[in-house]
């Protein structure tokens, strides 16, 4: 699928033409540049690389450095490779937000919020052991039971237990593009998109 990098701006609400208050998440999308062109002769597949947000070249490897000067442009912090674009891009070749039209529904990933460790309750949704009666004693939002007695004799994979939470790619698919500012390079989506501010997610069309 075609799309554009990002970067998660943050949420905000407005109102629609019947007046009711729709949240929505804005989006800085591009301008990204063709780094490198993927090709079914050299590399057996077609595809564009692209590069988002500037860095300087002092925190950068002189291969990356190489590389982006083949595009022409200086180096950059992310870099996604994307395909099924309708139009025909060139090494060096800018694309802005105008590639989306207000009304458009788009697929966008990123990397979830991370949360640290986190009991059943908070992570999987439990109800907890019951309420603290019957000489139960700091049970509130235990897991209970994980298993059998001496038959399996072990707990099996896949049991939902504490642990870590959050920090992995997430996609929210069919969001509806409520704006499109294209002078500022800006997607405004209705519902919310995963990430914290500020974080990189790939938009899809």
């Amino acid at each position: 699928m075609s799309g554009l990098i990002g970067k998660k701006i943050g949420m905000t609400s407005i109102y629609d033409e019947n007046g009711k208050n729709v949240p929505c998440t804005i989006i800085q999308a591009g301008p990204c540049v063709v780094t490198q062109v993927r090709t079914e002769e050299t590399d057996g597949y077609e595809a564009l690389q692209l590069g988002f947000d500037d860095k300087s070249d002092k925190n950068a490897s002189k291969a990356a450095i190489g590389h982006f000067k083949k595009a022409g442009t200086g180096v950059k912090r992310k870099v996604v490779e994307f395909q099924g674009f309708d139009a025909e891009y060139k090494l060096g070749d800018s694309i802005t937000v105008e590639m989306f039209n207000e009304g458009d529904f788009i697929d966008v990933s990123g990397t979830s919020k991370g949360k640290g460790f986190q009991g059943v309750v908070k992570r999987h949704g439990f109800g907890g052991v019951g309420q603290q009666t019957h000489g139960q004693h700091n049970r509130l939002r235990a897991p209970g039971s994980i298993g059998a007695a001496s038959y399996p004799a072990r707990v099996f994979k896949g049991m939902r237990m504490a642990g870590q939470m959050g920090n992995e790619k997430v996609k929210v698919q069919n969001l509806r593009v409520l704006k499109v500012v294209a002078d500022k390079n800006l997607l405004v989506v209705k519902g919310c998109v995963p990430g914290h501010k500020n974080s990189y997610v790939i938009v899809e069309k």
